[in-house]
């Protein structure tokens, strides 16, 4: 098998919400509540703050925050200041984006990655988003960036639709006829607060059942991401997706590692899984 890249993005490549813990929408599967643990910054202090983080050793960060009403992360209104961190700093940006358009590509251009949650089905993007969007609007993203020469990490979060896994086979259909350089699969937590607080976490079956389809389909670099549940289920799973073959993987326990380690080469990172 080929190296298994371990990414830690840790204190290294911290997560900035440029929307504090405002979010226009409420989604069934996170309620806001996934902004909390992210560092806050504003307009003026953003550009100090990432030169601070360069000082300290930092490889980058991930630009992101919640949906304004135009349902996208307000980035636009920071232009000018990630172009200033771009030429200012050599910290790496990943920006976690809303439903941009081609006036997007302004700043876009300035970044490293847009990773991009991607959902292929037009009734979980109703149930769990509550928008009127569909799969057609995720498609024209992903058109809009890869002719644009845009790095794009698509994200599919297993298990999205209240527990049940089956759209996610359709959406690596899709995203398989793209030039894509790394796909991130997610498992769904059920998370105190929201909607989905009381649902089964998807099985580590059938959530394996996706690595190994988005393996087999799939030609680029295979990444696990950093949000799926804890304890042994991701002691199993992350065994498991290691076994089929995935490229990537961040926070794995340390037992997982060191497993990992008689089976394939290793190598730790201390960034985003999708730079």
């Amino acid at each position: 098998m080929k190296k298994l890249k371990v990414y830690i993005p840790g204190v290294s490549f911290p997560s900035i919400s440029l929307t504090g813990n405002y979010c226009a929408l409420n989604c069934a599967h996170c309620g806001r509540h996934y902004l909390e643990g992210m560092k806050k910054v504003t307009k003026q202090s953003l550009l100090e703050y990432c030169k601070s983080l360069e000082k300290e050793g930092c490889k980058g960060c991930l630009l992101s925050g919640g949906m304004d009403s135009r349902l996208k992360v307000p980035l636009d209104l920071y232009s000018s200041e990630i172009e200033r961190i771009k030429k200012g700093t050599k910290l790496k940006l990943n920006a976690h984006v809303g439903f941009i358009d081609e006036r997007d590509l302004e700043w876009i251009r300035h970044v490293d990655v847009v990773s991009l949650d991607f959902v292929g089905s037009d009734e979980v993007i109703k149930r769990v988003y509550k928008i009127e969007k569909g799969v057609k609007d995720y498609i024209e993203i992903l058109e809009l960036l890869v002719s644009n020469g845009v790095k794009v990490a698509p994200h599919i979060t297993i298990g999205l639709d209240f527990g049940k896994v089956w759209w996610e086979y359709k959406a690596i259909d899709m995203l398989v006829e793209y030039p894509i350089d790394v796909l991130v699969l997610n498992v769904l937590i059920p998370t105190k607060g929201t909607e989905m607080e009381g649902i089964a976490v998807p099985s580590v079956e059938e959530s394996l059942k996706v690595v190994k389809y988005a393996r087999e389909k799939f030609n680029g670099e295979l990444s696990i991401g950093c949000m799926r549940p804890l304890g042994k289920w991701r002691l199993e799973f992350d065994k498991g997706a290691i076994e089929n073959g995935i490229d990537r993987i961040t926070n794995p326990p340390r037992k997982v590692i060191e497993w990992a380690k008689k089976i394939r080469e290793v190598e730790i990172i201390y960034e985003c899984c999708v730079m």
